[in-house]
């Protein structure tokens, strides 16, 4: 039996259509058409039923699904043992830069000790590039913003809400229901990064007609810190890079989700239908991340 042919099917599977199968695959339509046609004459039956454009699995079909994931299974796990180089396999992760700098250090640690005999190679970029990358199939997994393409899959894993911060003691730790024209009269520190979505913020402002005080733009997030730790302004910063002084009571959280929710995520993401053998390994050290950050609050209080 060609694997050709079992991965074909398991495309269609999944996207529900021979045309999105084709371009996740890089193939021809009628490529595509023809390993399933190809693969229902070995099985002696059909396995889908056509109506036009639509596509559906036959009752039989349905019954092959969970042996040719086994077969796919099977195939890629014999093929990476192959692979090996001096009992070795590399795995290659990718993140931006948040990730890299607020959660890879902790997370690589954990993975390498759940899998001694793997090499991980890890590589850092920007989402454009890791989308790239994650297409070339030159990178397992990626942690990153939210993506939409139909190749890739993707899970939140990490929240990474932009949370406004000041320095402890700052007047607004002890307000509520601020307003965008009391944010307006405070001196800002502005974050420029390509993985900080600056226009959700500004929209507070905009929807208020008031401008924001911007005193200092950094590129850093350690500059941006710094400047609202020692009092120089107050700041919108993604929780992964603040996580810790929030923990510490170095910096305070400012509740604005009257103004607007500013909430987003780092997901997890990889190609093709199938989950990278390592992927629960992942998933245990985000949890890990996340009760140390709950054990590291109830210790500080």
């Amino acid at each position: 039996m060609n694997i050709d042919y079992i991965e074909a099917f398991m495309y269609v599977v999944h996207f529900n259509s021979i045309h999105k199968a084709a371009e996740a695959l890089f193939l021809s339509q009628p490529t595509v058409t023809a390993r399933i046609k190809a693969l229902e004459r070995e099985l002696d039956t059909e396995l889908f039923k056509r109506q036009g454009r639509s596509i559906t699995l036959t009752e039989k079909g349905k019954m092959f699904v969970p042996y040719a994931e086994q077969i796919l299974r099977t195939f890629h796990q014999g093929k990476k043992q192959l692979k090996k180089r001096a009992d070795q396999e590399e795995v290659v992760i990718g993140a931006n830069l948040i990730t890299s700098q607020y959660f890879i250090p902790f997370a690589l640690p954990l993975w390498k000790k759940a899998h001694p005999d793997l090499r991980f190679k890890f590589i850092s970029a920007s989402n454009e590039v890791l989308i790239d990358k994650l297409l070339q199939k030159q990178i397992d997994v990626a942690f990153m913003k939210e993506v939409s393409h139909h190749a890739l899959q993707h899970k939140p894993l990490l929240d990474n809400s932009i949370r406004l911060v000041v320095k402890p003691g700052h007047p607004f730790q002890f307000q509520s229901k601020l307003s965008a024209q009391q944010l307006a009269r405070e001196p800002l520190v502005f974050f420029e990064c390509g993985a900080f979505d600056w226009n959700r913020v500004h929209k507070i402002f905009e929807v208020e007609n008031v401008e924001p005080r911007i005193e200092f733009q950094v590129d850093h997030l350690e500059v941006a810190k710094s400047l609202i730790q020692s009092g120089c302004g107050i700041g919108f910063l993604p929780y992964l890079c603040i996580k810790s002084e929030l923990e510490a009571g170095q910096l305070v959280e400012v509740n604005v989700d009257h103004l607007m929710m500013l909430k987003q995520y780092i997901h997890g993401t990889y190609y093709g239908p199938e989950s990278p053998f390592i992927w629960n390994t992942i998933l245990s050290s985000v949890e890990k991340f996340k009760k140390n950050a709950i054990t590291s609050v109830s210790q500080t209080n």
